[in-house]
């Protein structure tokens, strides 16, 4: 397993996370994994003996389910891991069950770590911007619960960067903790985070976790141009992440994916992970698997090197347009172009014809 540094902390977490959306199959949740705490316990070993050390969940994951489901798989290996949990979403039928604020994160982690069975969770993470709290409030909160030892780290998950940029300046007007770690959709084909999210994660020292590294099973290589998918997959099971809008463009990436797999002697899913790993500013990729073989094949993508060849193939096939103003700095700006601007613009500056 290979351990990277998580942000600008002196945390190092494995370069794949163990994701557990799939322990406990309630409500909505079951359209994506239901484990029983005895598969629940096998996953979470099996990772664990493969090195990884991270494992991520949410108050909201079966309605606090899946984290009782952690809490139980981890008795006794405590010391092994580090835990990632979030909250935002409601837990309750209330008006103050659900959002950023004081009231609704202090009894959220309280709810989470008895769950879990812990005493502090590692990595505390804003699940969604809430555009109701002042984000003052939201980081005066999180900055106690550290103070109070019942967090260690904390992070945000699917705020825009505006948003995360905000948040971010409140705690330094504050002096108090700041995010060292967001949890964004990234994938081949979902390449909008390389428009702000990998930048801001670079210039402002952010380790990035990837959830749904695969996009809900579409990047494994089970689903092809004109067949169809598997019976019990994304689309039998009514979960709709991410959005499809280009399927021409989706299955041209598989097609590349299931290539260079091949030239590889791996699997599709093992590429799509790799070219993650491969890409700036990503620190962990958070796998998660309703078998022990998916598992147990998705933990072989750490070890695949992707040549230069094989990210400019796939480049090619996935590269989004770019927006304005990113365009006109490509074409008028590139002279004093810094690295953070770089990791978006490189590949497309006039010297590639992009354009």
């Amino acid at each position: 397993m290979e351990y990277r540094q998580l942000g600008r902390s002196g945390l190092k977490v494995s370069a794949l996370t163990l994701g557990t959306m799939t322990f406990g199959g309630q409500g909505k949740f079951a359209y994506v994994g239901n484990s029983d705490q005895s598969e629940a316990t096998r996953l979470v070993d099996i990772a664990i003996d493969a090195g990884v050390n991270l494992l991520d969940t949410s108050d909201q994951y079966s309605v606090g389910k899946c984290e009782e489901m952690v809490g139980e798989a981890i008795k006794g290996k405590r010391g092994q891991v580090l835990l990632a949990t979030k909250a935002r979403f409601p837990m309750g039928s209330g008006p103050n069950d659900t959002g950023l604020s004081r009231h609704h994160l202090v009894n959220a982690c309280e709810g989470s770590l008895k769950r879990l069975g812990v005493d502090h969770i590692d990595l505390y993470q804003l699940h969604e911007w809430d555009g109701f709290t002042p984000v003052e409030e939201t980081m005066a909160a999180l900055e106690a619960l550290v103070a109070s030892g019942k967090v260690r780290y904390i992070g945000a998950s699917n705020f825009t960067g505006w948003q995360l940029m905000k948040a971010l300046a409140a705690a330094d007007r504050a002096g108090s903790a700041r995010f060292i770690s967001q949890q964004i959709h990234y994938t081949v084909e979902a390449r909008e985070a390389e428009y702000e999210l990998v930048p801001i994660s670079l210039d402002q020292g952010l380790g990035i976790l990837v959830w749904s590294p695969l996009g809900g099973g579409l990047l494994s290589g089970q689903y092809r141009r004109g067949q169809a998918g598997p019976e019990d997959g994304r689309d039998f099971a009514g979960w709709k992440e991410p959005p499809i809008r280009d399927e021409a463009r989706l299955y041209d990436i598989i097609e590349r994916l299931i290539e260079i797999g091949e030239e590889h002697s791996v699997s599709a899913a093992e590429v799509a992970l790799a070219w993650l790993l491969h890409r700036p500013a990503v620190a962990s990729v958070v796998i998660g698997a309703n078998t022990e073989a998916q598992l147990r094949t998705n933990l072989k993508a750490v070890d695949l090197r992707l040549t230069d060849s094989d990210m400019e193939r796939l480049n090619a096939v996935s590269k989004l347009p770019l927006l304005y103003p990113y365009w006109h700095q490509a074409l008028t700006a590139n002279d004093r172009l810094g690295a953070v601007d770089l990791a978006l613009l490189e590949q497309y500056l006039p010297k590639s014809n992009a354009f």
